[in-house]
């Protein structure tokens, strides 16, 4: 399971959980614009927009879970089982791969309208990348830098594209139906609460932060819906670099899992394996991982983006703890 947020400041950031009970070895990659990208069913695309973001990379082929683009636009896939449904070869569309989805979108839209535009001619193949790696049930999260945001979710009866007012998403049910369940925490407040309840009563807040009883706490998709939602609305930071980034882990972490808590039985545990935030207007990828709480940073404009050749940083797995004596 996982949770995807946007956020805006002075810039725009986009970034989400990754959830799951193991890691495949995943690495932050950068795809400078002359990798070629050699998809199954259409066209290799041989100069496109530099990308970075977090990957499992095989046989030289990166295997996307999030990234952006130079152009900042930024994309995400969230597990979606039960609900996915891709389809075999249709003449006339783009036929992509399910894990060709994100190079496709991010190698050639700048922003969220281009994404659309390449949308309305695709169709999601339900096509392996190899017989150990079957397609993964997703829906995916687009934003770009001006806090537009979309939801694609590709289903039984065809392809959804839905607007993103909240610029958040976790897993199932279907995000329309995620949307409407909001309707029964519109009472929830940062502020304190007043006494609806009984005015002839003396009733009083006697704690802070009662205002928001009622916020779900537990790690089901619909209830970090809520919470990921309410905390990113509320947010307040100061619009630098540092203090933005610190407060959309804070919002990340908000809803993050913590081993132990979420049994899948045989000994397995989901966990947040990583948390990732890019700056969309920098090209900056920041990240932490469930053992390391210190944020590290890879910086698309140190990089060689005119090259043809992977550039590849291994996660950072091992706590950084700063002793002060």
């Amino acid at each position: 399971m996982c949770t995807a947020a946007t956020y805006q400041t002075k810039n725009s950031y986009f970034g989400r959980n990754l959830d799951l009970d193991f890691s495949y070895g995943e690495e932050a990659v950068i795809i400078p614009r002359h990798f070629p990208f050699i998809f199954r069913e259409t066209n290799t695309i041989d100069s496109h927009y530099a990308i970075i973001g977090i990957a499992y990379i095989v046989d030289d082929t990166p295997l996307l879970y999030d990234a952006i683009n130079e152009k900042g636009l930024g994309m995400a896939g969230l597990n979606f089982v039960g609900n996915a449904v891709y389809n075999t070869h249709i003449d006339g569309k783009d036929n992509i791969a399910q894990w060709e989805f994100l190079p496709w979108i991010l190698s050639q839209c700048s922003n969220v309208t281009e994404a659309k535009t390449l949308l309305s001619k695709i169709n999601l193949l339900n096509f392996a990348f190899s017989e150990q790696l079957p397609p993964a049930e997703l829906h995916w999260i687009i934003s770009d830098i001006s806090g537009a945001s979309i939801v694609v979710e590709a289903v039984a009866n065809g392809l959804k594209i839905y607007d993103n007012p909240l610029g958040v998403l976790t897993n199932n049910p279907p995000f329309d139906e995620q949307l409407f369940q909001l309707n029964n925490y519109m009472q929830l407040s940062p502020t304190a609460p007043i006494n609806n309840f009984a005015p002839h009563l003396p009733l009083r807040p006697y704690s802070r932060g009662m205002g928001a009883i009622g916020l779900p706490g537990d790690l089901s998709s619909q209830s970090r819906f809520v919470k990921a939602s309410f905390t990113k609305i509320h947010s307040v930071s100061d619009d630098d670099e540092f203090s933005s980034v610190s407060q959309f882990f804070h919002i990340l972490h908000s809803v993050d899992q913590q081993n132990g808590c979420c049994d899948l039985g045989n000994n397995k545990y989901e966990r947040t394996i990583y948390s990732s935030c890019y700056n969309l207007n920098q090209g900056i990828f920041y990240y932490t991982t469930y053992n390391n709480h210190q944020i590290s940073a890879i910086q698309m404009s140190h990089a060689d983006l005119d090259s043809e050749t992977l550039i590849r940083f291994p996660i950072i797995e091992t706590e950084q703890i700063n002793y002060q004596n």
